[in-house]
C-alpha cells in the first residue's frame, strides 16, 4: 500500500536536518511502528487462543487476520467511533 504525505517547506528542511533520505526515514518509521503493532496483535491472538483452546493460525499474516476475525482487535478508526458515540 502506498501513502502520500505533504510537508511544508519548513517541515522538509527540518527533516533534511535529521535524515539523509527523508522518504526512507518516513518509510522506516511507519514500517517499524507497523511491526510493533503486529507483534502486539499476535500476542493478543495467542493469549486468547491458548486460553480458549483455539488452534492458532500459521504465520504472522494469518494470525493478524485471525485476531481481526475473532474480534480481538479492530481498526483504530473503529475504536475512535466507539469512544465518540
Amino acid at each position: 500500500m502506498d501513502y502520500t504525505i505533504t510537508l511544508t517547506d519548513t517541515e522538509q528542511k527540518s527533516m533534511e536536518f535529521i535524515a539523509v533520505d527523508v522518504n526512507e526515514w518516513i518509510t522506516n518509521a511507519a514500517k517499524v511502528r507497523a511491526s510493533k503493532a503486529k507483534d502486539q496483535i499476535i500476542a493478543i491472538n495467542a493469549a486468547h487462543c491458548n486460553a480458549n483452546s483455539i488452534a492458532i493460525a500459521v504465520g504472522s499474516d494469518a494470525q493478524v487476520a485471525q485476531a481481526y476475525s475473532l474480534g480481538l482487535v479492530s481498526k483504530a478508526t473503529d475504536e475512535e467511533k466507539g469512544a465518540t458515540s
